[in-house]
């Protein structure tokens, strides 16, 4: 999410002059700042620094931003602020509390990439289950695994599989929309969110995380990372799991203890992994799960797409274009 990109979708969308000011991070070519960054704790996920943003930002009136690190410090320091505008569908960058103390309205985009990570998933489930992933890898170092032909080593086909679906927010309920024309069972446990009509008539069932995991063959996490779901699943919800079964993290990395991860790939307890996402990120280089064969992992990619960058610089300059207007935002955070 580069300025320009945000630059260019304000001036198409807003007639008349703007003073715009910007500057840009290295991100993603270096990663962000987790929770414990220099910024302090109540805010993550940001890259750059409280300097910059405040030399940047101290005259405006309206911010955009997709990493900016919008602490209190810097809130403090840019006293004419009225809007914050996030690219993304979180708002962890931004000290809330000291927003609205300013009476600063803060608006993001949810579902932003709803889309592009519910496909996502779809491919790594597919890698996974046909060990696509295991074959690159093998025929890539020169071996022939024609034993993957054979009824006791090849894939699963998606329609004969339960597919279990962690949090059923917008990406959630994207995925589960992919998913019915493969034909597989659908599970999905969320406490905050129920199924649609569509989902009852065409079968999809809504379980306790316990449920989930002792009759799902694909496990994919979709929750959002806050305390309630750090470190949801541990020994005990690894126990419950199927042996031979899938998990896919797109999610945090938070969500799943690591140790108990390890342990049940190197088990056999699970059958293969396909993780986006880390603690810390990078992950360190001697991670040994990078290079297990069974776990296929990318750079927090499964939300990247060219279209979410134009669509989320283009329903910002909406929502800067409704406040200049009159006040309001449709999505307000704070």
């Amino acid at each position: 999410m580069r300025a320009g990109v945000f630059e260019a979708a304000l001036r198409k969308r807003i007639s008349g002059p703007l003073d715009i000011a910007s500057m840009e991070t290295d991100w993603p070519d270096n990663p962000f700042h987790g929770r414990n960054g220099p910024a302090g704790p109540a805010i993550s996920e940001y890259q750059g620094e409280e300097a910059q943003i405040i030399a940047t930002a101290a005259e405006a009136q309206i911010a955009i931003t997709h990493l900016g690190p919008f602490s209190r410090k810097v809130i403090e320091g840019c006293g004419k602020l009225q809007l914050i505008g996030l690219s993304r569908g979180s708002s962890v960058n931004v000290d809330i509390e000291a927003a609205r103390e300013r009476d600063i309205v803060v608006t993001n985009v949810p579902g932003r990439n709803a889309s592009a990570v519910a496909e996502f998933t779809i491919a790594q489930i597919l890698s996974l289950t046909r060990r696509l992933s295991e074959g690159n890898a093998a025929l890539s170092a020169g071996r022939w695994q024609g034993e993957l032909y054979r009824a006791d080593r090849t894939g699963e086909e998606l329609s004969q599989l339960t597919v279990g679906i962690v949090g059923y927010g917008a990406i959630g309920q994207r995925v589960v929309r992919l998913l019915k024309p493969f034909g597989p069972r659908i599970l999905v446990n969320d406490k905050y969110a129920g199924l649609t009509l569509s989902d009852q008539i065409d079968g999809v069932e809504k379980v306790e995380l316990d449920t989930l995991l002792a009759n799902s063959d694909v496990i994919t996490l979709h929750a959002r990372a806050t305390p309630e779901t750090e470190g949801m699943l541990g020994p005990e919800q690894f126990a419950l799991m199927r042996r031979g079964a899938y998990l896919i993290n797109n999610a945090r990395a938070s969500m799943v203890v690591a140790s108990s991860l390890r342990d049940a790939l190197r088990s056999g307890l699970l059958a293969g992994a396909a993780l986006d996402t880390f603690d810390p990120e990078p992950p360190e280089a001697d991670d040994d799960m990078l290079a297990m064969p069974n776990v296929t992992v990318t750079p927090h990619i499964a939300g990247a797409s060219r279209y979410v960058t134009t669509f989320a610089a283009e329903r910002l300059a909406e929502e800067v274009a409704r406040f200049l207007q009159d006040g309001s935002v449709n999505t307000r955070v704070a």
